[in-house]
């Protein structure tokens, strides 16, 4: 299946994008870590990129997508990708669904994972890093065993600046005025489903695959009225 997957930052886009590779057979392809490997290796793309981030713009889209059609040329995308990370705007969107046609492939689904804002907030502003090892918790799911102190280094743990509940309420309106209108545009294409995003990650593939048709309604516990409702909810925030 060709799947984009959509959220606010912290819904667990991410997460489920990875127990649907397995489950699907189908690669994640994270635009973010598409630029950053790219980086890495040096290569055309990356240098190009580079230059964009180091002076602190965005990379435009059509590099962007350059390097999203090279990832999805290799073998293992042939059949199927998981999109996370983009598209994030109608114009993006519009764009891939450009490439694809110029591939002979459509996009299957637009999967969009509903988290009510606190408790985003909640699962964002938690977090701490270690500044000497890196490794991080989370002072509700995840707790060191001393407050300010890392459990493998004793390192002092720390919040990072875009972590802030400040911060994370900036986001989410920024997250909600230029998304909105993507959801909006998924929905009039009939690719949109909307997925309750609170639960175990387990709960939450369920709900996914019984909105891709994989699971049989009595399997998962798929709810798209409320998540709409909750869609809603946001916007007026």
């Amino acid at each position: 299946m060709r799947l984009v997957m959509l959220g606010p930052p912290g819904a667990g886009k991410g997460t489920q994008a990875r127990l649907l590779e397995a489950r699907l057979n189908s690669p994640q392809v994270a635009s973010g870590d598409l630029l950053r490997e790219a980086v890495r290796k040096r290569t055309a793309l990356g240098i190009e990129a580079k230059d964009y981030m180091d002076r602190g713009v965005l990379v435009p889209d059509e590099l962007v997508l350059k390097l999203i059609n090279e990832r999805l040329s290799q073998a293992d995308a042939h059949g199927g990708f998981i999109l996370d990370g983009f598209p994030r705007t109608v114009e993006q969107a519009e764009t891939l669904a450009r490439m694809l046609e110029k591939r002979g492939e459509t996009l299957d689904k637009a999967v969009a994972i509903i988290v009510p804002d606190e408790e985003i907030i909640k699962r964002i502003s938690g977090r701490r890093t270690c500044r000497s090892c890196g490794a991080m918790y989370h002072m509700i799911y995840d707790p060191p065993r001393n407050m300010n102190l890392c459990n493998s280094c004793n390192g002092e743990l720390y919040q990072r600046d875009d972590d802030a509940e400040d911060t994370v309420r900036m986001r989410l309106e920024v997250y909600a005025a230029s998304t909105r209108p993507l959801l909006e545009h998924y929905e009039r294409l009939n690719l949109l489903a909307l997925i309750e995003g609170i639960g175990r990650p387990e709960e939450i593939e369920g709900r996914i695959l019984v909105a891709l048709g994989r699971l049989p309604a009595g399997d998962g516990t798929s709810n798209a009225a409320g998540a709409r409702s909750k869609t809603g909810a946001q916007s007026k925030n």
